[in-house]
């Protein structure tokens, strides 16, 4: 998980999406969400900018999929999120490491 995932498409040079999953250091919760740039939203998540993740900082990046459309990592956040379950994102988890 060391390695950071390239923010540029392929050959062509699309953008990609993401869905991601953060763990919190502070009380080991989860929080799902989509972005572009996958770097910038942790660090904006990790700077407070986020008010739903604000006060459970820091976070780590613990999972994430790669979408050639935000329309996409969104249907991929929401299938995550429809689960309710903190063992499924944990079974995602594990596939991830």
């Amino acid at each position: 998980m060391g390695e950071r995932p390239d923010c540029i498409g392929k050959a062509d040079g699309q953008k990609m999406y993401y869905a991601y999953i953060l763990k919190s250091n502070a009380d080991e919760s989860y929080y799902t969400g989509h972005c572009q740039d996958i770097h910038e939203r942790l660090k904006r998540h990790n700077d407070g900018h986020s008010k739903s993740t604000k006060a459970r900082r820091p976070w780590q990046l613990v999972y994430y999929e790669e979408y050639k459309t935000r329309s996409e990592a969104v249907k991929r956040e929401q299938e995550i999120k429809k689960q309710k379950s903190r063992l499924y994102i944990e079974q995602l988890i594990a596939t991830f490491e």
